[in-house]
């Protein structure tokens, strides 16, 4: 992708979640529960990607594998949240979120993101321990959502609250496809990776 298509999508990310948190703010909502969402979390982490590739100066001081890794990892976050929304979110009443918001996280991002890693594949085959360094980040936020949910009594999505989940079953159940999802698309993204540049 063209580096300032990279650099327009990772400021209107900025711009859409900052739009967002300003809104959130107002309501008076709790600002840790905002940065609580893999959406949003994922979403930076993916505008931050763009912005680094995008501007090649500062790409330039990574290794090449470590760029790879980072674009990797976003494009295996960015489908999650895409994949997910659409399974399990579609219908959830989403609040104060803004619709040009919501498309754009949920719908283009996760789009713009994968056309991006085929658009300029790794620059060689990525090892096996990029796979798992990739599952490092939503295991923790697993982790994270459980524990901070069993102390404050919020989720931030439904499938993680044991009472509308069928209990802590119904949430080990959910979190179990979810790491499972994490590991599939992740070997389908370094496969597709490596298969392009082979190309």
């Amino acid at each position: 992708m063209p580096a300032l298509l990279r650099i327009a999508f990772g400021l209107l990310v900025l711009a859409a979640i900052g739009s967002q948190l300003v809104i959130h703010v107002d309501k008076g909502f709790n600002v840790l529960n905002f940065f609580s969402y893999f959406t949003n979390l994922s979403n930076l982490f993916a505008a931050a990607v763009l912005l680094l590739t995008g501007w090649r100066a500062a790409a330039a001081r990574l290794r090449p594998t470590t760029v790879d890794a980072l674009r990797a990892a976003s494009t295996v976050n960015m489908a999650v949240v895409g994949i997910v929304f659409v399974l399990l979110l579609r219908d959830v009443d989403l609040g104060s979120l803004q619709p040009w918001v919501n498309s754009l996280l949920h719908h283009v991002m996760p789009c713009v993101v994968m056309l991006d890693w085929l658009w300029q594949p790794p620059t060689r085959r990525p090892p096996l321990r990029t796979l798992l360094g990739m599952l490092v980040f939503p295991m923790l936020y697993l982790l994270y959502v459980v524990v901070r949910g069993e102390m404050v009594g919020w989720y931030p999505y439904p499938f993680m609250n044991p009472s509308l989940a069928g209990g802590a079953g119904g949430v080990a159940l959910h979190a179990a496809g979810i790491a499972l999802l994490f590991a599939v698309l992740g070997g389908v993204v370094l496969a597709s990776g490596h298969r392009r540049r082979r190309a």
